[in-house]
């Protein structure tokens, strides 16, 4: 029993911890005056990076759509993988986040806090009853029955209908709604199996994915297709409506880029192929 309390206590202490990290970051004002990411690219906790990251996340016109962080940027972050990777799996089996699969590569993973992501949900419910559209109870059963019972990234068809019953009659128009609200989307390879999604994400990915060849094709017209950092995350992009910060934290995690210390500062450079 002593064991457990204690570890419970040390992560409450990592929580704790992690909410001023937060706090700090979030006084540092606006994007544009927030630390320059050379001061904050490197954490030792994967909790505290993710909450720092969604201090950072950049403010998107027009799209409502709560922070994320993707899992290259986490790797980018905290020097061992293997225990961002560990550290991921117990704050999803704790509730406190979700991991969704994106489909814009084959190894791209976004993580939303638990919070935020009932906040996506309930902007769908709201939208979805403002245009008067039937059986939004559904919406209710996901949140209450499905959630909370299945953490990974992808459900099948009779797992779904089975944790849906609990809160009522399931009907075809219902999962009809969860896809065309953005919660699911269907496999390609098995139509049979859904995976959980983060609605209104559409137009982000493809600012991602455009994002990622702009910046990447910047530093390689540059003469050692590299850059120092300091100036580079001050370029603005002009493909994707995330910022700078946000796609060097992904291709560093990535390994597309790489960093090197020299007197000067951080340099950033395309990886080799």
């Amino acid at each position: 029993m002593g064991d457990k309390s204690e570890s419970s206590g040390s992560r409450k202490r990592r929580r704790d911890e992690a909410d001023e990290e937060e706090e700090k970051t979030e006084a540092a004002g606006d994007a544009d005056e927030a630390p320059s990411l050379e001061d904050s690219l490197m954490f030792s906790d994967t909790l505290v990076a993710l909450r720092i990251m969604r201090a950072q996340f950049p403010r998107i016109d027009k799209v409502a759509i709560e922070p994320f962080v993707l899992r290259s940027q986490l790797y980018s972050s905290v020097k061992d993988r293997t225990q961002v990777d560990r550290e991921l799996e117990t704050l999803k089996r704790e509730n406190m986040l979700r991991i969704f699969k994106l489909n814009t590569g084959q190894d791209d993973h976004a993580i939303m806090f638990l919070e935020d992501y009932l906040n996506q949900i309930e902007r769908v419910t709201k939208r979805l009853e403002e245009n008067k559209k039937s059986d939004t109870e559904v919406l209710e059963w996901f949140k209450k029955y499905v959630i909370d019972c299945k953490l990974e990234p992808s459900i099948d068809h009779q797992e779904l209908c089975l944790l849906l019953s609990n809160g009522g009659k399931v009907k075809d128009e219902h999962i009809s709604l969860l896809i065309n609200g953005g919660l699911l989307t269907r496999q390609l390879i098995d139509p049979n199996m859904y995976w959980f999604a983060i609605p209104n994400i559409g137009s982000i990915l493809k600012g991602l994915s455009q994002g990622r060849k702009e910046l990447l094709s910047l530093l390689k017209r540059r003469r050692y297709k590299e850059m120092m950092l300091a100036p580079l995350e001050k370029k603005r992009l002009r493909f994707s409506p995330l910022d700078i910060r946000f796609h060097l934290r992904d291709l560093i995690g990535s390994g597309h880029l790489k960093t090197l210390c020299t007197p000067t500062g951080l340099v950033v450079r395309v990886s080799k192929d």
